[in-house]
Order: structure tokens, then sequence, then C-alpha cells
């Protein structure tokens, strides 16, 4: 029983006692012994919410570079991102678990990585990763944010799944590219894949239609997920246990978020596609995460800013719609990307210059996660990524000499 309900269920308690006090003077210390109870729970309770909880960060190793992130963590304690290799000219997807950092692969180019998360405590990691093909339309597409320099480029990008030590390539729609951004343990995969529409609303050097996918359950089954009518381009980015997926609708755009972001939208089991809503723009409204329940979590736009430079975090429920979650103090901008059961979020706040921090919000308050690390860790906890249902939270921190490393924040 939470402090809110034994101060209620004692309360009431106290008002009948206070009413047999009348009827039985024997009795007449029980109120006072049960106001008294109510004033230890007021102060228990008190010191309960002011408590906060304190982190061991523990450093994650390399695959040689100086730039790694952890950008998912499941219940088995498997936590999946990148590292740059050495030299920092390319990063491979990366899977800490057990002590040890497996090097995931690529699918014959020099670049992957897993950019979502993933929470399937099934032994499914899904990400993106260049083939050796050179992409014959020229195309960025979206994953090249995802990766470094001249690299970064002039290759086909497709979303893969890495399962008992092997990658393997997942289909498109009839287009060149795709992109895998979540799984959940019945082996259902969302993402994004491109048909082959050349889209007038493309901005180059995008110039094919992409559309929200789920692969499998088996083989390399893809099926599209609807769109509002009107939208004609679209991405999944998360997905639960229940089959509840996560992602946004627009038009085809730059094939990274703003106006492709039009819509934040919720594609339901029962496949009713239900709009998240917005914080007042028409882009850049981004789910990221959705727990068991159906909460979700992401980013949005603020209004007169297409080009996403002041976005604010959100949580949206069923029963209270889309909220901001605000920014630590002096910042202008928030993204949140993890979600666990217990309604913990965690992202990064960031102020005007692009300085950003680890976050942490629970209970409508957001707490710097710099704030809570044990004392002699001197690194800058500058994202949070993912939180699993432990409290485990991974992301990525920034040193003196300017690497970054992903971590792992254990509550203690």
């Amino acid at each position: 029983m939470d402090c809110g309900k034994q101060a209620k269920w004692i309360f009431q308690s106290r008002n009948a006692a206070a009413k047999i006090v009348f009827m039985k003077t024997s009795i007449r210390l029980r109120p006072l012994r049960i106001t008294l109870a109510i004033s230890l729970i007021a102060i228990g309770c008190g010191l309960f919410a002011a408590s906060q909880t304190q982190y061991t960060i523990t450093d994650l190793p390399s695959l040689g570079g100086t730039n790694s992130r952890a950008n998912s963590i499941n219940d088995r304690d498997w936590l999946a991102g990148y590292s740059n290799l050495t030299g920092n000219q390319s990063r491979h997807a990366a899977l800490w678990r057990d002590g040890a950092l497996t090097d995931l692969g690529t699918l014959g180019g020099p670049n992957s990585a897993v950019t979502w998360s993933v929470k399937a405590n099934s032994g499914i990691i899904v990400g993106i990763a260049q083939t050796a093909t050179p992409d014959p339309l020229g195309e960025a597409w979206s994953s090249a944010a995802f990766y470094p320099g001249a690299t970064g480029t002039g290759y086909i990008n497709l979303g893969f799944v890495w399962q008992n030590g092997s990658i393997r390539a997942l289909p498109t729609l009839g287009g060149n590219n795709g992109f895998a951004t979540g799984a959940n343990s019945r082996a259902q995969i969302v993402g994004w894949a491109e048909n082959s529409v050349h889209d007038p609303t493309c901005v180059p050097p995008q110039q094919l239609q992409f559309r929200p996918v789920v692969y499998g359950p088996s083989g390399n089954q893809i099926s599209q997920l609807p769109l509002p009518a009107g939208d004609t381009s679209g991405a999944a980015t998360g997905i639960n246990e229940q089959g509840q997926a996560v992602g946004i609708s627009g038009i085809c755009d730059q094939a990274v978020g703003r106006y492709t972001a039009k819509h934040a939208l919720l594609w339901d089991k029962n496949g009713k596609i239900i709009d998240l809503g917005n914080l007042g723009a028409p882009f850049w409204n981004t789910p990221t995460n959705i727990n068991q329940r159906g909460d979700v979590v992401g980013f949005a736009g603020a209004p007169n800013d297409p080009d996403g430079n002041f976005l604010q975090a959100f949580i949206w429920t069923a029963e209270g719609g889309i909220q901001p979650l605000g920014f630590l103090p002096g910042d202008v901008h928030s993204e949140a990307y993890g979600i666990n059961e217990k309604r913990q979020v965690v992202g990064l706040s960031c102020d005007a210059n692009g300085n950003c921090r680890a976050f942490i919000w629970e209970n409508g308050v957001m707490r710097d996660l710099n704030d809570l690390k044990q004392p002699g860790y001197t690194a800058l906890l500058e994202q949070a990524r993912d939180i699993n249902d432990a409290g485990e939270i991974s992301g990525r921190s920034l040193d003196s000499a300017g690497v970054r490393r992903a971590f792992l924040a254990t509550p203690r």
C-alpha cells in the first residue's frame, strides 16, 4: 500500500473511531493513537519523497575508437548501441552483455549501428547497416546521420536482425533502403522501408517514399502499417510485447524527421491508428519508446521552429494524453528516449549552445542524472537513452579529453 492509500485508510479509521468515542469512553485514546500514526506516516512519506536514488556509473569498453553509445537496455542486462573503430572513420553495432563486448558486424559496408531501444528479451537485436552496394540514386537516407565522416553516405542501407551470433538483412518495399528500430519477444520487428515511388515532396537527395513497416514474425515477412489520410511517408520507431507500435507520419521531406513527423502515431494491436497529438507544431513529433502498458515517450517540435533546434520531451498516456516533460534548469531543448513500467523516463536536456545532460524523470520531476552519480566519477553523463524495469540506465558520457563512452547506470 502506498503512502497516500495508507494515510487515507487511517484517516477513515480515525473518523470511525471518533464516532465510537461518543458511545464508549473506554476507547477514548484510539483517535490519539491513530492521529499519531497519521503523523508518522506523513513524516515517512515526506522522507521517501525527498530521497533520491543514487547510481553507480560503469564505463563500457569500446571497439577502439573514442565515441560509443549504449542506446538500448533490456531486462536481461543486454546493452546495445554502437562503437567507433580505431581511427573513428567507421562504427559498428555493439552488444555489451555478461561483461563482454560483441561486434555485431555490418552487411558488407563500413558502418552499422543499433540506434533505438530494442526491448526484446529473447535474444534479438535489430539496427541498421550499410551494404557494399553503392546507392544508385545517391540518397543519404535516414541512417547517414548515425554514421561518422565520409563513410556515412554512398551505400545502400538496410535494417538488420542479429540473433544467435549471426546478422541478416531485412527486405524493403521495392526501394533500395530500409531501417530497423525495435523488436519484441514475438519476433516482430519495426522500422521503415523505401518503396519504388518517386515522390515530389522528397527533398533531394532523397527521392523515394518510405513507409512504416513490421517485419516478421518469421523469415522475411514485411507488412506496411497504415497512414492517416493525406500522408505519404512514415516510420515505426518502437514496439511492445502486445504488438503496439509507435512512430511518425507525414510527407517524404528529408527522410529525417521534420515534416515527415507531422503526426506522432500509435498503431494499436487491433489495427486502430491513434494520433498522439503535439505540443503546438506540425513537425518533429516523434515517439521513441513504448512500455508494456502503452505509455509513450518521445520529443515534439516547437512552433516556428521547423529546423528542430528547440524540441521538447513528452510523455503520452491513455488517461492524460500528451504532456511536456520540460527541461533541466537553464536548458531550452529536451528529448525523451526510454520508459519502463514504473513510468521512469530518461533522455537528454540541452542548453542553447547544444551542451547536453542526461536526465531521469519520475513522478512529475526531472532530475539531472549527474547529480545522482557516485562520488569520484568525473565524466559528464551527456545522454540517457534507455531504462529497464530494474531502473538500470544506458547512455553516453563525455570526459575532459573529449572521449565519449557508453555507460551503464545502476541504482544503489
